[in-house]
């Protein structure tokens, strides 16, 4: 019995190996409505947890409700825009060199990819 849960943590420490770790700086262009802007982002991942910040026009903001499983990484960011917050939804994918998000503000949908920053 002992063997086999040995055998199990090992797997799983094995698994935890091959995922990506997504702590670092990050950058990206994003196109919008009024042309291209650079994003950077700076993430340190703790276990299932992620803090970090991403840059915007009025500087850099405080993501929050984040979630690290595996190469699969999320977090909101919330930005005030003339007296209106504005939530934006953060889902991507590590891979290799670089992280494929999908962002969500509202209605308004769009792809983003960031890599790491030398």
């Amino acid at each position: 019995m002992n063997v086999l849960k040995v055998m199990m943590l090992t797997g799983l420490l094995a698994v935890s190996a091959l995922a990506g770790d997504v702590t670092g700086k990050w950058k990206g262009t994003v196109e919008t409505p009024n042309g291209s802007r650079e994003t950077v982002l700076n993430l340190k991942a703790e276990g299932a947890k992620l803090t970090g910040t991403v840059s915007g026009r009025a500087g850099d903001t405080a993501i929050q409700d984040s979630k690290v499983d595996g190469d699969n990484v999320s977090f909101s960011v919330t930005r005030n825009f003339g007296g209106n917050e504005v939530k934006s939804l953060y889902k991507g994918t590590l891979s290799g060199a670089e992280i494929k998000f999908d962002v969500s503000m509202g209605e308004r949908n769009f792809q983003m990819v960031v890599k790491r920053a030398e």
